[in-house]
């Protein structure tokens, strides 16, 4: 076990002594309905969070976004000689749940574990950020400039949010994304990246029985694109394709006149994205049935987290800052997307999953550890000392 300074003591008992205000500021969250395309609530909980760290003199800007979540930036003065390269505390507001779940399921604990919509994911994360950051402002400043930023959208691919992740984590030092740690409290050093697309294609509607040779079938052309982008799959390359949800048709009795379909792609390898890119327009731009068009667009797009040697160098920093907080932690990979990628792709060491610890996310079954919720703070914040403590 490490020494610790008397900077990490200090601010080790700060976020003990908080733990109740932590859990306070949690259920007010959990509480506040911030489904991604619910602009007003996920601007809500964005004001919570403001009005948090401005009453602890923390400066904070708003960043307009007009068709999702606002982003909130916060910031924390460096005190030592560190430079001006800052480290970025990042988390999203928004939770995949529809209006109203917080009424029907509002925050609960029970047998340690706090419940309720979005409470790992990743309400909990943006609690020990705000904390974090409360606790070096508090006790005079961290070593190098601190930026909390809270966005809106992340759920839906970050098509609002994405250039300001990338903007404010280009030349950081490092970035921590709060993502709910592991079950078995470990981070996430990888994560496959993603981009979701809509194709919607249009036929030609006839009488199904009375002039069946004049209609051409949006539906028979959809089923033929489907076939060819599921075989785009290569589980050993880390590639997979998925088209998850379709629509189209008039009426049973009518040749389809328009079919659509929502396409999940997935990759570890950012160099396999254009490929990929490449390869599903090009069935999109064929015509399996004479007659049919089709117009394809990205919804959303997630670059994969790759572990660069900058990156595990933090990550064995981190991981010893989590032995003198009591913690044993690991590395992991995850299928699953997140805007770690995004600070990654611009070439800024990142690690992802460093909230507490949580799991059943998106689901009616999500709980966060409480018993995690200090301990994964204090971790952040020895890890923040040590990056710039020298020896």
């Amino acid at each position: 076990m490490a020494v610790a300074t008397r900077a990490e003591t200090e601010i080790a008992k700060w976020l003990a002594d908080h733990e109740a205000d932590m859990i306070s500021l949690l259920e007010a969250l959990v509480n506040t309905d911030s489904g991604s395309y619910y602009k007003q609530g996920v601007d809500a909980a964005g004001i919570l969070i403001k009005e948090f760290l401005e009453a602890r003199g923390i400066a904070c800007d708003t960043i307009p976004i007009e068709t999702h979540g606002d982003a909130v930036r916060a910031t924390v003065s460096g005190t030592a000689n560190g430079g001006n390269r800052p480290i970025v505390l990042m988390g999203h507001r928004d939770t995949v749940f529809p209006r109203g779940e917080p009424e029907r399921r509002p925050f609960t604990i029970r047998d340690g574990r706090a419940y309720g919509p979005g409470v790992a994911d990743m309400k909990a994360g943006l609690v020990m950020n705000a904390f974090v950051l409360a606790a070096f402002a508090d006790l005079g400043g961290a070593p190098v400039p601190l930026v909390g930023l809270f966005t809106g959208d992340e759920e839906i691919g970050s098509p609002s949010s994405a250039p300001v992740i990338a903007r404010e984590t280009t030349n950081a030092l490092a970035v921590f994304n709060s993502e709910p740690g592991r079950v078995s409290g470990n981070v996430v050093t990888g994560r496959k990246g993603g981009i979701f697309f809509r194709c919607t294609i249009k036929g030609k509607a006839a009488h199904s029985g009375a002039n069946f040779a004049d209609g051409v079938s949006a539906i028979g052309e959809l089923a033929h694109k489907i076939n060819a982008w599921h075989g785009f799959t290569d589980i050993d390359r880390g590639i997979t394709v998925n088209v998850g949800l379709i629509s189209g048709g008039q009426s049973v009795n009518t040749v389809a006149p328009v079919a659509a379909c929502d396409i999940d792609t997935r990759f570890i390898r950012l160099a396999d994205r254009d490929w990929l890119v490449e390869a599903i327009t090009e069935i999109a731009d064929r015509s399996f049935v004479s007659g049919t068009t089709a117009t394809m667009e990205i919804m959303g797009e997630f670059k994969p987290l790759e572990q660069s040697p900058e990156s595990a160098d933090i990550f064995d920093l981190y991981t010893q800052a989590g032995r003198d907080s009591g913690l044993t932690i690991a590395g992991e990979f995850s299928g699953g997307c997140a805007d770690s990628g995004i600070a990654a792709s611009v070439g800024t060491p990142t690690i992802c999953g460093v909230g507490p610890v949580g799991a059943h996310v998106h689901s009616p079954d999500e709980y966060m550890e409480l018993s995690s919720f200090v301990p994964r703070a204090q971790t952040l914040a020895r890890s923040i000392l040590r990056m710039h403590t020298p020896g």
